[in-house]
């Protein structure tokens, strides 16, 4: 009997053998029953027996050991397998188990079998492996986005959840630090908690933002007529309120008017000019320029100190690679999620925009703003 036709005809001992096996997985959740255990292991047993008896060329068969057979235009069952499995508690390697352990008991059944040798035995293992490793790489992939959007609404709602105690805590110390009757001591306390909030709050606000990001909602922007010359000179005058010993010069030719998110580009300006501070060369000037051909407005900060690694540049505007990389290392005032570049160029490119980054020991560290005047 071809293997295909056995798997449609020993349906019952295969799900069996796979539900008998699934029990020994230990989850946290509580424990599942039969049609829990099976799953939708019925659905991937006929989807085994069809994919085996459709006809292929060779090189198809080559696409599908190379992983680029065709995508399904519906859910398959291995799909929603992965899915269910991983609301049912089940890890990764635990869902790739279940496979490992299908593949062993419907050969190892098919093999005990009373039968001679067919010279068909060797091609339906072939195909049977070739099939099953299909309905592998399938749950794979749908357990991975299954995870990833999960943990993309998890960042969200924790940012949004945060967002009211912080703004309520930052409220009342800042109203203690404007209070006049207050000791030196209990002062120097208001401040600390309000230092230490506004920087936890504008971590919140990145995760939000990232979040936005990776949902696909986009960074909300508020389109208005503004002029980023003064954008640019409020964010130098309170850098330099934050940091005394910073030497900001700014060189600005023609009003650099459009539509543009007025707090969003502030945030941008505000990033980039903060990290040439905090990454620069204290005894160095930081060069700050706005240019504005009719156009394209031009946004550029310059600075010497430490270069940016090379191989670190094509990741810097990624959150992973930023992260990875750099916020580790960053501690005290500067410290954060080392989401600021990622969210920067999210703003820039939601303007149209684009932004560039390039860094040398001799030439220093250079990040470029280009923005369409609209």
């Amino acid at each position: 009997m071809r293997l295909a036709s056995f798997i449609l005809n020993n349906l019952e001992p295969i799900l069996q053998s796979w539900e008998d096996f699934a029990r020994t997985v230990i989850t946290p959740m509580p424990a599942l029953d039969t049609a829990g255990l099976r799953n939708h292991a019925e659905q991937i047993l006929k989807a085994l027996a069809v994919d085996m008896r459709t006809s292929q060329t060779t090189q198809q068969q080559i696409d599908k050991s190379q992983g680029l057979a065709p995508a399904a235009e519906d859910e398959t069952a291995a799909q929603s397998h992965a899915v269910i499995r991983l609301m049912d508690g089940f890890t990764l390697d635990q869902m790739v188990s279940e496979y490992r352990a299908l593949r062993s008991s419907v050969l190892r059944l098919w093999l005990a079998r009373e039968r001679t040798d067919d010279e068909h035995d060797v091609t339906d293992i072939i195909r049977f492996n070739e099939a099953i490793d299909q309905a592998l790489v399938e749950s794979i992939a749908a357990f991975g986005q299954a995870v990833e959007t999960t943990r993309k609404r998890v960042l969200g709602v924790l940012g949004h959840d945060l967002r009211s105690p912080l703004g309520a805590v930052l409220m009342a110390s800042e109203l203690l630090r404007k209070k006049t009757t207050l000791e030196q001591h209990d002062l120097v306390l208001a401040t600390q908690i309000w230092t230490s909030v506004s920087r936890a709050n504008a971590m919140v606000n990145d995760l939000l933002d990232l979040a936005r990001s990776n949902l696909g909602t986009g960074m909300p922007l508020a389109l208005e007529a503004t002029e980023l010359n003064q954008i640019c000179r409020s964010v130098i005058d309170e850098i330099r309120t934050g940091h005394p010993a910073a030497q900001i010069s700014f060189q600005e030719e023609a009003p650099a008017r459009g539509r543009f998110d007025p707090a969003r580009i502030a945030q941008v300006f505000a990033n980039l000019i903060g990290n040439a501070v905090r990454h620069g060369e204290s005894r160095r000037s930081i060069h700050v320029d706005l240019k504005c051909d009719g156009l394209t407005a031009t946004f550029s900060v310059h600075n010497l100190g430490e270069p940016i690694p090379a191989s670190a540049i094509p990741y810097l505007f990624n959150p992973e690679g930023r992260y990875s990389t750099y916020a580790h290392e960053e501690k005290g005032p500067s410290a954060g999620l080392g989401l600021g570049l990622f969210i920067a160029a999210q703003i820039v490119e939601g303007h149209g925009g684009r932004i560039e980054a390039a860094s040398t020991a001799d030439e220093g560290t250079v990040f470029r703003v280009y923005l369409p005047i609209t």
